[in-house]
């Protein structure tokens, strides 16, 4: 059974830092690439970051010089750091295969407040 579940969400003031984790089934994490991605409400999941299995990594424009993924092979997790948050990186954050293979797991809210 794959399963997929962040953790490491919550409320920090506008500057702050933030770091997420995704613990990934095996059989997944060992195949593919792996991603972040987020979503607001009433609005599209949107591509965060990816990493490979060499350690290739991809941004979305909004994110570069701020947010760091990263992944560690033996423990089937994967990482984002998020320095010098803003208020519009306030969604809930999901991860999954890069392309999204999986059912999607509960996510975890990172809001960002003054």
């Amino acid at each position: 059974q794959v399963q997929l579940v962040e953790s490491g969400g919550g409320l920090v003031q506008p500057g702050g830092s933030l770091r997420l984790s995704c613990a990934a089934s095996r059989s997944i994490f060992s195949i593919y690439a792996m991603g972040w991605y987020r979503q607001a409400p009433g609005k599209q999941r949107e591509f965060v970051a990816s990493i490979t299995h060499s350690g290739s990594t991809n941004y979305r424009d909004s994110v570069k010089g701020r947010f760091t993924i990263s992944r560690d092979n033996a423990k089937n997790t994967v990482y984002l750091q998020m320095n010098s948050l803003k208020l519009e990186d306030t969604d809930v954050y999901y991860c999954n295969s890069t392309p999204p293979r999986v059912p999607w797991g509960q996510g975890t809210q990172v809001t960002v407040s003054s």
